[in-house]
């Protein structure tokens, strides 16, 4: 005996997702089932390109997909949400800043099935200096508002290695305080 086939979508529900002007999309354990158009664009691909696809490919690196997701991973079981902003890839190899929210379908599956919104923050935050993949993740994490034990702890290295990280971000940003070097890193100065 086959099960009735779903009822059909509602024509108005497809086009507020396929129209709606923040990049959107359904991942089933961080593969792409559907994105809009917004999205595809965001990262310089057509829709179809990316259906299918796992995520990882809109990283700047493999590390960061997967601290980004361990860190997702653990608010979504808890709260079911996450958001936070990132540095993303472009087709390019461009990278930008992005807010990224999310929503599980089930916190005892956290990736099972999750919706996401992305907005390219660029225009506010854009990226002025090269960063390595271990300083984008500890710029991220600075901007969240993060000392630097909350960071060694989020990261599992020691806090002196967070402090010489700093150090290098203060010299590469051409900043002398750490305030400065957060209002440089979200884009204020």
């Amino acid at each position: 005996m086959n099960p009735a086939p779903p009822p059909p979508l509602d024509v108005n529900l497809v086009l507020a997702f396929d129209m709606a002007p923040v990049g959107l999309c359904v991942l089933n354990n961080r593969v792409i089932q559907r994105c809009n158009e917004a999205l595809a664009s965001m990262f310089g691909y057509e829709t179809a390109e990316l259906t299918g696809q796992s995520m990882c490919m809109l990283y700047p690196s493999q590390s960061e997909f997967m601290g980004i997701g361990a860190r997702g991973f653990e608010a979504l079981r808890d709260c079911g949400r996450y958001a936070d902003e990132r540095i993303m890839k472009h087709r390019d190899g461009r990278l930008f800043w992005c807010h990224a929210s999310g929503r599980t379908l089930d916190r005892d599956d956290p990736y099972g099935c999750t919706v996401w919104m992305f907005e390219d923050i660029s225009a506010r935050r854009p990226i002025t200096t090269a960063l390595t993949s271990r300083e984008r993740e500890i710029a991220q994490l600075l901007i969240e508002g993060k000392t630097s034990k909350q960071i060694a702890r989020v990261l599992e290295v020691s806090p002196r290695t967070i402090d010489a990280h700093r150090v290098r971000l203060l010299r590469k940003l051409k900043v002398n305080t750490a305030t400065e070097m957060v209002s440089r890193l979200a884009g204020l100065m």
